[in-house]
Order: C-alpha cells, then sequence, then structure tokens
C-alpha cells in the first residue's frame, strides 16, 4: 500500500499540515442540566457533542409528531399528495383530547394546513387525521412510523400511535429523536421552514407554536416540543449559526420555562466551542493511481460523500489528511468500487475514515494488451 500526507491546502481548504504537534484547545466541561435526558448533536457532521442518558427509553409526548410530519411531508416530496390534497376529518380524529387544532368532523381540510396543526399547534386531532388518510388507521400508521424509524437507525424507539398520547411501549430516545430531527432538516430542505413559523389560525382560533426559543434565539427554527405528565416538559430544537447547523433534544424537564431554558445551555455551549466544516464535497479527486491491465493509464480516487467534521474552534488547522491506496489497481474497476481510504486525524488520534471510490469505470485491456501490462508490472514489483 502506498501511504501519502496529502498537503491541498491551496486547492480545498486552509489547513496547515506543517505541524504535527497540537496547539492547546481547551473546552469546559459541558454544563448539567436539570433534565432526565439529552444529547446535542451537529446536523451536518452526526458528531455527538453532549450526552446524558441518551440512550434511556422514555415517552417522546408530541415529539412523536416529528415521525407523522416527515411521512407526510415525504409523501408530498415523492408526488402521492400535494398540499392541496383534502383530508376527511373523522369523529375519532375529532374527538381527540388534548391540544387541538380544531378541526371539524365530516369537513375536509387541506394536507398543507393540517401539516401546520401538527407542528405549529400541535394538535392530536390533525395527527390522527393525517394517519388515518394514509394507512387507514392509527395503529397502521404507527407500523408505518416504526418501519421510518428503523430505516433511521432508530432501533430503540417504538411507536404505538401518531400523536404521543401515552401508550405503554410508545418510547424513543433523545439520540433516536436527534436522528429523526436530522431527517426532518436533511431529507426536506423545502418544507423545514414550517417548523420555524410561530402561529398558525385555523378555524378562526389563532395559537402560538409553544416552543419558546423562537421567540428567544433567532437562530433557532424549530422542531417540536412534547409534554405529559409521565415525559415531563421536553423538546427537540435547532439552531444554525454561520455554517454550522446544532440539534439539541432535552426530555424531562419541570416546566414550559426549564425545557426552553436548559436547551439554550446546551445549545449556547456547543455555538460557543465548536464549529463545523465542511472538508470535501462529493467527487473531489483525492489521488491519481496507474492502472494496470486496462484501456486508460490512470483511475481518479474521489470522495464518496460530503465529508463534515465538528471541531473545537481553532483548531482546523491541526488536522492531517492521510490517503492510503494500491500502488497499482488492476482492472477492471467499476465507478464507486472502493479503492483506497482517507484518514482524518489530529496528532495521533484519529478522526474519521472514509472511502474513496473509483470516479469511473476501468475496462480490461485486450489480450496482448493485459500480456503486456503483465509483464510491466512483474519487472516492476521485482525491482520495487
Amino acid at each position: 500500500m502506498y501511504l501519502f500526507r496529502l498537503f491541498i491546502s491551496a486547492l480545498l481548504f486552509s489547513f496547515s499540515f506543517s505541524s504535527l504537534t497540537l496547539a492547546a484547545v481547551i473546552i469546559p466541561k459541558p454544563p448539567v442540566l436539570d433534565a432526565t435526558a439529552y444529547i446535542l448533536m451537529d446536523a451536518d457532521s452526526g458528531e455527538v457533542l453532549v450526552e446524558h442518558n441518551s440512550g434511556e427509553r422514555l415517552p417522546p409526548a408530541s415529539m412523536t409528531k416529528m415521525m407523522t410530519s416527515y411521512i407526510a411531508v415525504h409523501e408530498m416530496v415523492e408526488g402521492n399528495v400535494t398540499e392541496d390534497t383534502m383530508v376527511p376529518i373523522s369523529v375519532t380524529a375529532w374527538k381527540k383530547g388534548g391540544s387541538k387544532m380544531w378541526v371539524r368532523e365530516g369537513t375536509e381540510v387541506k394536507m398543507i394546513d393540517l401539516l401546520r396543526g401538527i407542528i405549529v399547534q400541535s394538535g392530536n386531532d390533525a395527527s390522527i387525521a393525517v394517519a388515518e388518510y394514509f394507512a387507514g388507521s392509527e395503529s397502521a400508521f404507527a407500523g408505518w412510523m416504526n418501519q421510518y424509524a428503523q430505516e433511521f437507525g432508530m432501533f430503540d424507539t417504538n411507536f404505538e400511535n401518531a400523536t404521543g398520547w401515552p401508550a405503554e411501549g410508545h418510547l424513543t430516545t433523545a439520540r433516536d429523536l436527534a436522528l429523526l430531527a436530522k431527517h426532518i432538516i436533511k431529507d426536506h430542505p423545502t418544507y423545514y421552514s414550517l417548523y420555524a413559523e410561530k402561529y398558525f389560525e385555523y378555524n378562526d382560533i389563532r395559537q402560538p407554536n409553544r416552543n419558546k426559543l423562537l421567540w428567544r434565539d433567532p437562530s433557532v427554527d424549530g422542531l417540536k416540543t412534547g409534554h405529559t405528565e409521565e415525559a415531563g416538559y421536553c423538546l427537540a430544537a435547532s439552531a444554525k449559526r454561520d455554517d454550522t447547523r446544532l440539534i439539541a433534544v432535552v426530555m424531562g424537564t419541570r416546566s414550559e420555562e426549564a425545557r426552553a431554558r436548559e436547551t439554550q445551555k446546551l445549545l449556547g455551549y456547543g455555538f460557543r466551542y465548536f464549529e463545523t466544516h465542511k472538508l470535501y464535497s462529493k467527487g473531489d479527486v483525492l489521488a491519481t493511481e496507474k492502472v494496470w491491465l486496462a484501456k486508460q493509464d490512470t483511475i481518479d480516487l474521489v470522495v464518496a460523500e460530503d465529508i463534515y467534521m465538528t471541531l473545537p474552534r481553532g483548531s482546523r488547522d491541526e488536522l492531517v489528511a492521510e490517503v492510503v491506496s494500491p500502488d497499482y489497481p488492476e482492472a477492471p474497476l467499476s465507478a464507486g468500487q472502493g479503492v483506497g481510504t482517507l484518514t482524518l486525524k489530529m496528532g495521533e488520534e484519529e478522526l474519521g475514515k472514509h472511502d474513496l471510490v473509483a470516479a469511473t469505470d476501468i475496462e480490461e485491456s485486450g489480450f496482448f494488451g493485459r500480456l503486456i501490462g503483465s509483464i510491466k508490472l512483474f519487472f516492476v514489483r521485482l525491482f520495487a
């Protein structure tokens, strides 16, 4: 294997690899929150910056509706429904207690209005109406929600309903909710702005978003609150400052004010001491290798996906990129086939490892080309 360090600051970033001695970056311990469980995650890199009991299974209350709204938006994005699709309101939806959008039984409501009723007003009635429209019943929709949860890696989550109404076995974790928030933000960016809306009026009733941070912090633009006696007061929030977006999930606080205050502590700590950098874009060429037994002489090795990294503020210049690739990869090669690795390090600490892949298909040469190439390869390896 051929190992080298890539000194590519002029091409991609202002990284400085001239010194392997790390500058001292001192970060204080994170705040201890008055909450049962919490997590702070970067939305781009997925890096967990702070966590406490983040894997403990707890009732999510109305934060459940994040999955309900995700599925509804996904169906719109896929073209299966539109914003103007009319959804019938059943007696079951109309009669449901708790927070309401105040839809009327026997009427039809636009899908986009129900979405606002779910996200802004936390309407149980709106959530059930959407669930019944897509799956026939709320219980069947909950099964669909669980399929999405498994696909997202939310392996400690089980949904029993679309609203977060207390039910035995209806549980999730702070970590799983952060993953869900990440999908909401990344998968459907066009509709993410719904989570920042402060008010929604329906049936002549104007209700505010229960996320107090939308008023207190201009960088906060979502996501969802929750509260039951069992769950306490909960909040999944996201904020973006400069190029860094963070997701905070706080579960089991004592009041509306407490969930806002504790979440703000978490976000403040993250933005003060960390920043996220997009290091590489999908398709960036990091190496070019000679190819043997092929119709062409070389192959570009590229990054398979966008690579983000969340680092302590002021430490980016200490990052070192190391590429490992075969001396003489042999044809045939397929576009996207793994051919090498990129390792990101600070000092002796490995921070991440990523695949490098073939940029294009590489075909085998003909019989005589393979014969000549084999002879060349034999002598190159003999005298290497």
